[in-house]
Formats: structure tokens, sequence, C-alpha cells
């Protein structure tokens, strides 16, 4: 039982940067696993990044490595994505998703909870 919204969306120059925030509301005290995923149209829905309860532990795939950074504050209830030089191929809506699996989870069923997404669009 706990509710995600993300937010920080909205379009951006190639190159440029944009950070997204999924802040969590009712079972917040919880060690969840965190992650983004994104899905671009007529495409499925992808993994991006997750990280685990405490921070210490992240993981992303290949296409945004060295460019994405997940992270958290747990007193502020919040995931963060900051994305810096961001490519038109990473337009797409963004879901953060979290779950009490304490492994890092990289598969869209791993997740129990889901946010509603926000739109990132990088033009060329």
């Amino acid at each position: 039982q706990v509710q995600l919204v993300e937010s920080g969306g909205g379009l951006v120059q190639a190159g440029g940067s944009l950070r997204l925030s999924c802040a969590a509301s009712g079972r917040t005290s919880s060690r969840y696993t965190v992650g983004w995923f994104r899905q671009a149209p007529g495409k499925e829905r992808e993994f991006v990044a997750t990280i685990n309860w405490s921070g210490g532990n992240t993981y992303y795939t290949g296409s945004v490595k060295g460019r994405f950074t997940i992270s958290r504050d747990n007193a502020k209830n919040t995931v963060y994505l900051q994305m810096n030089s961001l490519k038109p191929e990473d337009t797409a809506v963004y879901y953060c998703a979290a779950d009490l699996d304490p492994r890092l989870i990289v598969t869209t069923h791993g997740y129990r909870y889901w946010g509603q997404g926000t739109q990132v669009t990088v033009s060329s």
C-alpha cells in the first residue's frame, strides 16, 4: 500500500538535462526497491534504472549508463532520476515503480506498485 507520483518531465533539447522525482506516500517506512522504466510510442515498457532501499546499490540499462543517475532521499520519501546528455531516443513516458523485494529488479513484472508516468520529450 504505497502510492507513487512522478514529476519533473518536460521538453528539453538534445544534450540537456532533466531531473525526475518519484514521491511516495502511504507505507513509506518499508524498505522498498525502486526502479525507473520508460515507454516510447509503439514500444514495450523497458527498464532504465533501479536502486535498493539504502541507496547503496544501483543498476542501469546500458543505453543510459554514464548519463543517468538514480538516487533516493528516504527522509523525503523520494527517488530521483537525474538525466544528463539527453538524446532524442530518450523520449518516452517515464514511470517509477516500487517493490518489497530487497534485490535490484529489472523486470516490469517484478514491481508491485507503479506511478502514473511523466512525459519526457527530447528534441533534436
